[in-house]
């Protein structure tokens, strides 16, 4: 069995797993970086440059390493967003600004086939080629995450947790932290009470069993939350490493310049 295809067992299992974040429309860089030994590339439908004909190239590009599994972050809470983006063979969604259990139930039921859900059967396109054309075993090997990032979110934590077929949280750090009351990601005056939060999450989904996620700006970070709780993290962005990159280059050549 490859990586990919135990990618579903391995989250559900709440085996640790380390990921990545596409938000840029360049298939020969994501494929270059799901050739690494990520357990899974996460793109990014909702606020990533990525438009829906761009989320099976960033398919294809994740596979054609056959070492991470493939995620879709869906625009919303849309069964119909859901199905296109498992259609292009994505291992899972993610689903964002989930609210209540009823919206975490419509994204499980999103992504099952009768008589579990209310997905359509995508007959000859990629999750064919990928994950088979039997209902069940399809549903089996895709995985339903919804991210938790608002006030509303928080206080219904436990029953969002505890949705039928649900696989996994994700904690969003940087829409919770305004939701918080803070002026923007990383703002010190709610930090107490985004590590409160944060703490909260792990714990919700380690006692309803599931998968717990965070989106991280390193690898340091990653380690500390898969440390403390967390079974999942993904780590950056190929946006943001690609300007660090440059900017550290533009420096070191400057500062060169000026010895």
């Amino acid at each position: 069995m490859t990586l990919p295809d135990s990618f579903a067992r391995r989250l559900r299992a709440r085996e640790q797993l380390a990921g990545y974040w596409i938000s840029g429309d360049n298939p020969v860089a994501t494929e270059r970086i799901a050739r690494l030994g990520y357990d899974y590339i996460g793109v990014d439908g909702q606020h990533g440059v990525l438009s829906q004909p761009g989320w099976s190239a960033a398919m294809m590009a994740v596979d054609a390493g056959q070492r991470a599994a493939g995620l879709i972050r869906v625009p919303s809470v849309d069964p119909i967003a859901i199905g296109a983006a498992l259609d292009t063979g994505a291992r899972g969604v993610i689903v964002p600004m989930v609210e209540s259990p009823e919206q975490a139930e419509i994204a499980v039921r999103a992504t099952k086939h009768w008589p579990a859900g209310t997905r359509s059967l995508a007959g000859p396109v990629r999750a064919q080629f990928r994950l088979g054309d039997v209902p069940a075993e399809i549903d089996e090997g895709v995985v339903c995450i919804v991210m938790i990032e608002t006030l509303a979110a928080l206080t219904d934590l436990e029953k969002i947790c505890a949705t039928p077929g649900l696989d996994g949280v994700y904690l969003g750090p940087a829409d919770l932290s305004v939701a918080l009351g803070g002026r923007h990601f990383g703002d010190p005056q709610v930090q107490p009470a985004l590590l409160e939060a944060t703490a909260a999450v792990a714990e919700a989904a380690r006692q309803a069993g599931i998968a717990a996620g965070i989106h991280c700006m390193d690898g340091q970070s990653a380690a500390q939350w898969l440390s403390d709780g967390y079974t999942f993290a993904t780590i950056s962005s190929d946006i943001t490493h690609l300007e660090q990159a440059a900017a550290a280059h533009l420096a070191a050549a400057r500062g060169a310049g000026d010895s």
